[in-house]
């Protein structure tokens, strides 16, 4: 319901009326004028300021439905929906066909919840609006409450028919395509949209987001490239645009486009491990350093920038450094299963068994229940003796891992090295059936076990049919 007022009379207006509060001296405006500050007011959340502007608007204009319905829109912000749908009665008897009256019951159903009965008012403005673009937008806005998404798309769509330049209803387009799982429709939506709108840098980024989503990383960069030729200072297209190009192995141009974000912007954690990826990648081992060594420093609350550090230094077997750098993120955040997984896996590798063990073990008690930190635990009790643990784990392992020979071929061999015969042939039948080409999981662990001729010849005669 904005009026399109110049610019100064419309600070003149403000200020006219800001010095009438102030003076108690009582000053004429039009309705216009009181609509235009009313709603300033409510932009700004000033609700108090618009009141006292509605109140004292109705005073000098008692008859103006332009008052009446921001008092409706007032009175809806304060969820009094019964006292704004009396009055936007009152006024249909007066104005049946202002498109604005039904725009505002319509507000109120979906306030209600009540959203197939908005989109049937919503339908009746389209009778009289010549705003066609707006009420469609509210129309799909509508039928996303409802979760109905082509309906939604449909109307957004329509809605850009009539104003190209509506940026909410292109987003809100996209979205509805990609919550259907529609991506290469909306790309070839985008495609005749831009079509019309060639100077979108939106509808470029947009088509850019969609094309990678698809893995089509070369279409993705030049989308991305093309939106920062519209506008030099977008910060998320060089963004995107260094991410299609490190998926191309163009590292020197990925780490061009995520340097320009930080010209543009403050430096960003995630930029600065980027850079330091692609660094790695072209084997500037010191320039890699230099930048993950800035992403801790920026945001030191940023795992990935720990594990790039840490997992740095072990691929230079430079297991020392490594640690170092795994306990100085685990100062920061002891709880975090990423962490703990690497200072047990560091630790193993330098030996340090019982750190080892109780890496797995944190690494599992914070959430890691992937198969393979389960197996290295259980390896690491292997080493050091702890059977009876080592069954334990393997046994709560199987909760999340049913059937897996990794676990039955391991609890077999546990349970043999403890002289259980019968649990360890049970768990051997196991492995044996669910995958009999790695029984020489009982050969590379367990040895001794390997070495029982009762062992061999079970597995012997498993093979016979």
């Amino acid at each position: 319901m904005h009026l399109d007022h110049d610019e100064e009379d419309y600070n003149l207006s403000l200020s006219k009326f800001e010095s009438m509060l102030k003076t108690n001296k009582v000053f004429f405006f039009d309705s216009e004028e009181f609509e235009e500050i009313i709603l300033h007011y409510l932009d700004m959340g000033k609700a108090t300021l618009a009141k006292k502007a509605l109140k004292l608007g109705l005073e000098q204009h008692p008859k103006s439905t332009g008052l009446k319905l921001v008092q409706v829109e007032m009175l809806v912000y304060d969820d009094k929906l019964d006292q704004a749908e009396k009055l936007l009665n009152e006024l249909y008897a007066i104005e049946p066909t202002n498109e604005e009256i039904f725009i505002q019951k319509a507000n109120i159903y979906s306030k209600r919840d009540q959203h197939e009965k908005a989109v049937a008012f919503l339908k009746e403005a389209l009778k009289f609006t010549e705003d066609f673009a707006d009420v469609y937008n509210l129309i799909g806005m509508e039928y996303l409450f409802m979760d109905n998404l082509e309906l939604a798309k449909e109307n957004f769509i329509k809605c850009l028919e009539e104003d190209f330049e509506d940026q909410s209803a292109l987003y809100n387009v996209v979205y509805c395509f990609e919550f259907l799982d529609q991506n290469q429709e909306a790309i070839d939506y985008l495609k005749t949209y831009v079509d019309r709108n060639p100077y979108s840098e939106i509808a470029w980024h947009q088509s850019g987001r969609l094309y990678y989503g698809l893995k089509e990383y070369e279409s993705a960069a030049t989308c991305f490239e093309l939106a920062t030729y519209i506008d030099e200072e977008f910060v998320g297209a060089y963004m995107e645009r260094g991410k299609a190009l490190e998926r191309l192995k163009r590292y020197e141009e990925a780490i061009d486009s995520y340097n320009r974000t930080i010209e543009l912007d403050d430096p960003t954690s995630y930029a600065l491990l980027r850079i330091g990826k692609c660094y790695e990648k072209l084997g500037n081992k010191v320039e890699a350093l230099k930048f993950f060594n800035k992403t801790v420093h920026e945001d030191p609350l940023l795992d990935k920038g720990w594990i790039a550090i840490t997992d740095f230094y072990v691929r230079q077997k430079n297991f020392q450094k490594a640690l170092y750098y795994v306990n100085k993120a685990l100062a920061i955040d002891d709880q975090n299963r990423l962490y703990w997984k690497r200072y047990a896996t560091i630790n193993k590798a330098m030996d340090h068994f019982e750190e080892a063990e109780f890496g797995y073990r944190k690494a599992i008690e914070f959430g890691d229940y992937q198969l393979d930190t389960w197996l290295f635990w259980v390896d690491i009790m292997l080493i050091m003796g702890e059977f009876n643990n080592a069954i334990l784990t393997l046994i709560q392992a199987s909760e999340y891992f049913p059937d897996d020979y990794e676990i039955e071929y391991r609890l077999a061999g546990f349970h043999m090295l403890l002289n259980e015969e019968e649990k360890g042939n049970f768990h051997l039948s196991n492995g044996l059936r669910i995958n009999f080409k790695h029984h020489t999981i009982i050969k590379d662990m367990f040895p001794t076990v390997w070495n029982r001729e009762a062992v061999r010849e079970y597995i012997s005669k498993y093979k016979k049919p």
